[in-house]
C-alpha cells in the first residue's frame, strides 16, 4: 500500500511556506512555537495546520522545500556544463550559492532534530551519488584518470556534509563558498589526468 501523495499547495499556502522558510533560514526553527510563527507570519494557527499537522512536521516540510528547490536550481546550473570537470565545478559552486541564505542556527537545528536530519542525510547521499556520476562520466570521457568513483564520491559526500553542517567551515575558519571552492580544487586536482614519465 502506498502513501497518498500530499496535495499541491494553493498559491496562498505556497507563499506562506516561502515566508516561513525565509524566517527559518534567518533564525532557525527550534525555538518557535506555533503561536510565535502565527504572529510572525500574521496568520492564524489553523492556516499553519493546513500546511502541516504539527510544529515538527512544519519544520520538516520547510526543510524539504529548501533542499528540493536548491537541488532544482543546482541541476539547472549543471545542465550548462560542457564536460565532467565543469559539471563538478558548477555543482559545487551552485551548492555554495544555495547555502548562502542559511544561518548557522538553521543548520544546527536541522542537525539536532531527527526528521529534518533525515531529510539532510538524504540530500548528502544524493550529493555523493551525483559526484560519483560526474566522476564516472569524466573517466569515460577521458577527462579524469581512472579512480574508484564510488569511494571518491562518498568521500566528497562526507566533506559536503561537513560543509553544510558548518563544522568544516568553523574548523578551517572559512565561509561555505570558500569551503566548496576548496573541495572543488581538491577533487579536480586529484582527478586530473597527469602526463606519463616519458611525456615532454
Amino acid at each position: 500500500m502506498t502513501r497518498a501523495a500530499r496535495p499541491e499547495p494553493t498559491a496562498r499556502q505556497a507563499a506562506l511556506l516561502a515566508e516561513l522558510l525565509a524566517l527559518y533560514l534567518r533564525e532557525g526553527f527550534a525555538q518557535f512555537t506555533l503561536d510565535d510563527l502565527a504572529a510572525r507570519l500574521r496568520c492564524s494557527k489553523s492556516t499553519l495546520y493546513a500546511l502541516a499537522p504539527s510544529k515538527e512536521q512544519l519544520a520538516r516540510r520547510a526543510v524539504s522545500r529548501f533542499f528540493r528547490t536548491a537541488t532544482e536550481r543546482v541541476e539547472k546550473r549543471v545542465a550548462e556544463a560542457a564536460d565532467a570537470r565543469e559539471r563538478i565545478a558548477f555543482y559545487l559552486l551552485a551548492a555554495a550559492d544555495e547555502l548562502k541564505p542559511a544561518s548557522d542556527r538553521f543548520l544546527a537545528d536541522i542537525a539536532a532534530y531527527a526528521p529534518t536530519q533525515a531529510v539532510y542525510e538524504r540530500n548528502a547521499k544524493a550529493a555523493a551519488a551525483r559526484i560519483r556520476t560526474f566522476i564516472q562520466e569524466g573517466v569515460a570521457e577521458g577527462v579524469f584518470r581512472p579512480v574508484h568513483a564510488r569511494l571518491v564520491g562518498e568521500m566528497a559526500g562526507w566533506l559536503i556534509e561537513g560543509i553544510q553542517t558548518g563544522v568544516l567551515g568553523r574548523r578551517a575558519e572559512v565561509t561555505h563558498a570558500e569551503a566548496f571552492a576548496g573541495l572543488s580544487d581538491l577533487l579536480l586536482g586529484g582527478l586530473e589526468l597527469t602526463a606519463g614519465p616519458d611525456a615532454p
